[in-house]
């Protein structure tokens, strides 16, 4: 599998540049650089901060088939998620589960 393109698509996806990955995995720019570079791959560490900012796991982005496409609603929806603290997002979901 092309890791590095993967990334991109996912990327593409979203509408995001890799200063908005930056922003979404916490990673630095210089490590971003890295990932992008053609002649290297990223460590399972920092693919697996890269799949946290996508909201999603490793396993997921390894699947072989295409995952279905998110709607603008759900890609707004994830973005904001990403920028939450630990904190909010617990608190975000408790939210979600007394509305049960």
């Amino acid at each position: 599998m092309d890791v590095t393109g993967r990334i991109e698509r996912l990327m593409e996806q979203r509408g995001w540049s890799v200063y908005r990955l930056g922003k979404a995995s916490g990673l630095a720019q210089s490590t971003l650089s890295h990932v992008f570079r053609k002649d290297s791959e990223p460590t399972i560490s920092t693919l697996e901060t890269i799949c946290e900012a996508f909201g999603m796991t490793l396993g997921e982005f390894f699947a072989d088939g295409e995952l279905m496409p998110l709607t603008k609603e759900q890609r707004d929806l994830l973005d904001k998620w990403a920028m939450l603290t630990t904190e909010q997002k617990q608190l975000v979901l408790n939210m979600i589960d007394n509305m049960k």
